[in-house]
């Protein structure tokens, strides 16, 4: 019973990863339907109506942990909620590209600060031994909502020229279910001892999940943490300085695969491969189911293999699926050879760094630093993904397709070469003796 309650609260946070995935993609149906509704340049299209909701990212991955730490992480859930809900509803009815970009903006802001929130109380709640693939379970509904966004814009494709309406504001209805059930899981034991010192309401939802020996134990191993971090501490101080490298690269390698770029402009770059339009939404189910696949794979293998193994096997997944597209796009190759090496890509990503890097960040840091380290990690993660995606349009004109994706390919060469040198392996290990490990050299390969 206990560790159903424990999946049943990581599944409830979690959806707030669908709400992520599901509003992420779900603007690549409207893509070039809002482009000609007000005729916009490919610049001003990429960097404000597209990427508007990309940009929100960043101030709610800047700004999140703000909330998250003073207002607790429930209460943050629920906000995260309430803003899918009016991001939803607000580009459904907007007439102007301006007022739209503001609403994608604030929906943005919901995505940007569910990457805090969401792993940190998964991660908080979670046993050590099952941590990584509770916490993975948030990836899990990112890639379940991209594969409902791309068959939903697939369905409503043709219903006529407000069909980006639908698209956009079928959202409200799951942000709406998930802000009622946020409401029924309790507060993260963690923060209720660390911001509110209320030590028996601790040790009580702890008691829910995990016997109350146990339970004590982990207040224990947080007595010690706190002796060693000190009030006027912060994530820049020296002493984490490994913990701050890690999360800072492995956000930034997450980006410069280019994942989010294909992700937002799949049924164009399909369309670029010599697709049709309804082969190209078609093509981007098989990448949604692709993606849930093998995002289900990487579940099952984060606690068995470990987090670098599954990064080793991401990383050569990228640097062959996108050599192959490289050599595509160079040759001219039309029909399903393209979309057939995407779906690879998609593949490694889900298998490698989508199942890994939400996870990762939220084991680097201690408590009272936890929600602030992964703030710098998702703000590294969602400044790159609102850069890269809102020059896609702009570069795929001025240099081509093939050198875009050779730039990308670059890139995973030497996150290989970062993952074999730098990175830690973090599986099966407490909080408590995570954050003592990065700070005293006791992880393997973990000088930065």
């Amino acid at each position: 019973m206990k560790n159903k309650k424990i999946v049943y609260w990581s599944i409830v946070v979690a959806l707030a990863g669908f709400l992520f995935g599901f509003d992420t993609v779900v603007i690549s149906g409207a893509d070039k339907q809002l482009q000609q509704l007000w005729g916009t340049s490919d610049l001003y299209h990429g960097l404000v109506v597209m990427s508007s909701a990309l940009w929100g990212t960043v101030i709610g991955a800047i700004f999140g942990a703000y909330p998250t730490n003073t207002f607790g992480r429930k209460k943050t859930l629920i906000f995260i909620g309430i803003l899918f809900f009016l991001s939803a509803v607000g580009t459904a009815f907007t007439n102007d590209s301006i007022v739209f970009s503001i609403f994608r903006f604030l929906g943005g802001i919901g995505i940007g600060t569910s990457t805090i929130v969401a792993p940190t109380y998964v991660s908080e709640i979670a046993p050590a031994k099952d941590r990584g693939k509770l916490v993975a379970l948030y990836q899990f509904n990112i890639v379940f909502g991209i594969l409902i966004a791309f068959l939903s814009n697939y369905f409503l494709q043709d219903i006529g020229e407000n069909s980006w309406r639908y698209m956009l504001g079928v959202q409200a209805a799951p942000a709406l279910l998930y802000t009622i059930l946020v409401l029924g899981i309790p507060e993260s034991p963690r923060w209720i001892y660390e911001y509110k010192k209320d030590r028996v309401k601790a040790i009580s939802i702890l008691q829910e999940v995990i016997t109350e020996e146990e339970a004590i134990l982990e207040i224990a191993a947080m007595d010690i943490e706190k002796q060693e971090v000190s009030k006027t501490e912060s994530i820049f101080s020296k002493k984490y300085r490994k913990p701050l490298f890690l999360a800072f690269f492995i956000a930034f390698f997450n980006q410069f695969s280019g994942i989010n770029a294909f992700l937002y402009y799949a049924p164009r770059i399909f369309e670029l491969a010599g697709l049709e339009k309804s082969a190209s939404f078609f093509s981007s189910i098989g990448i949604g189911l692709v993606n849930l696949i093998f995002t289900l794979i990487g579940i099952y293998m984060i606690d068995r293999f470990g987090r670098k193994t599954l990064m080793y096997i991401g990383s050569l997944g990228y640097i062959i699926s996108l050599g192959l597209v490289i050599i595509a796009f160079a040759n001219e190759w039309k029909g399903m050879a393209i979309p057939s090496f995407f779906f690879l890509f998609i593949a490694s990503h889900a298998i490698g760094q989508g199942s890994v890097i939400w996870v990762f960040i939220s084991e680097l840091f201690p408590n009272k630093l936890r929600a602030t380290g992964t703030a710098f990690g998702t703000s590294v993660h969602w400044i790159l993904a609102a850069l890269i995606p809102s020059f896609v349009p702009f570069l795929f004109n001025e240099i081509g397709a093939t050198m875009v994706f050779a730039i990308f390919c670059g890139m995973m060469v030497l996150q290989l070469i970062w993952v074999f040198v730098k990175m830690p392996e973090t599986k099966g290990r407490t909080l408590e003796e995570l954050s003592e490990s990065l700070q005293t050299k006791q992880l393997t390969t973990t000088t930065i």
